[in-house]
């Protein structure tokens, strides 16, 4: 399973607290207003590695169809997931072409491998939006993510901070760090950034890992291993984490996507890969402000998250 752009720092004391990464910055774009004839009926691929209830098909899908639906009401668009199979994606792509699809909206089942797809849409003078994951075998027509080497900064650096906060020692252990695939780029992006955030603070690494696939079970199981080997020298853990999509990016897809169907370069922020980005800015979330940064603010509510074992915590902070 590939992770996408959210990441979780754990501490093992009894007062842990959760660090998620969310993109709140505002989506802009110097896309024209609904109503452009030009573009009417035009199709529009969007082409996911495989369906994930927490993931693409709650955030991701919605927010893409969504945006579409505002800018480009008469726009077609071809949703497909891969299952995480670099064959059935390529069929996928093949296909949309076929159907005349003039942007594919990309999120690689296979990033470092991707550049043949990105190759072949281009030659038929598709656009290409690489969407969530970089393809640096190739360059896209643009790149829409979070800034995922902030994200492991930030994260890490808050984990930090709140072993500061409870008072460890950094004498008596240190931190577990496990990390994505070794050959993905994001996943490398973000672990640049842990290994920086973790700099900030006197706690050394006891153990790290690159998990293979990114695979939670992978992952799980040399936590596992650690906490019997290592015990109470694991002070806190910063981990890599396959957590939701975001509406966010979703959206800027959509406006990326309009942007090429009328002729037009869609706004970017940065360079990265050679493809010109727009990268997200990142915000950590702990308990002390999880209710007033995503409660209040609508982005999830109670009835959506706090049922079962989530409860008792809800109640504690004050959420319902």
């Amino acid at each position: 399973m590939k992770p996408q752009a959210r990441v979780l720092a754990v501490s093992v004391s009894v007062s842990a607290s959760v660090a998620a990464v969310l993109a709140l910055t505002a989506c802009s774009s110097n896309t024209s207003p609904v109503g452009d004839s030009s573009i009417d009926g035009s199709t529009v691929a969007f082409l996911m590695p495989y369906r994930a209830p927490t993931g693409d098909e709650q955030n991701d899908l919605p927010g893409f169809e969504k945006k579409m639906d505002e800018l480009c009401p008469s726009c077609v668009v071809l949703d497909s997931y891969a299952g995480g199979d670099a064959f059935v994606q390529h069929q996928q792509l093949t296909e949309a072409l076929i159907q005349g699809a003039k942007v594919i909206v990309l999120d690689p089942v296979d990033a470092k491998n991707a550049g043949g797809l990105v190759t072949m849409a281009k030659s038929q003078g598709v656009k290409v939006i690489a969407y969530d994951w970089p393809i640096p075998t190739a360059r896209a027509d643009f790149y829409v993510s979070y800034d995922n080497e902030k994200i492991g900064a930030l994260l890490a650096a808050s984990l930090v901070a709140h072993l500061d906060k409870t008072g460890k020692d950094p004498a008596k252990g240190g931190i577990l760090e496990v990390n994505g695939s070794p050959t993905d780029a994001a996943a490398g992006l973000v672990t640049k950034g842990i290994h920086t955030g973790l700099a900030s603070g006197a706690y050394k690494t006891v153990a790290e890992h690159d998990t293979p696939e990114s695979a939670p079970a992978k992952a799980q199981d040399w936590v596992r291993d650690q906490l019997l080997r290592l015990g109470p020298k694991i002070l806190g853990v910063v981990a890599a984490d396959d957590g939701l999509g975001g509406g966010a990016i979703a959206a800027a897809a959509a406006t990326a996507s309009i942007a090429f169907l009328k002729g037009e370069q869609p706004t970017s922020g940065t360079t990265l890969f050679d493809t010109p980005s727009r990268l997200f800015a990142p915000e950590v979330i702990t308990a002390d402000n999880i209710k007033a940064r995503i409660f209040d603010t609508g982005i999830a509510t109670a009835a959506e998250v706090c049922t079962g074992a989530y409860q008792a915590p809800c109640a504690t902070l004050g959420i319902s």
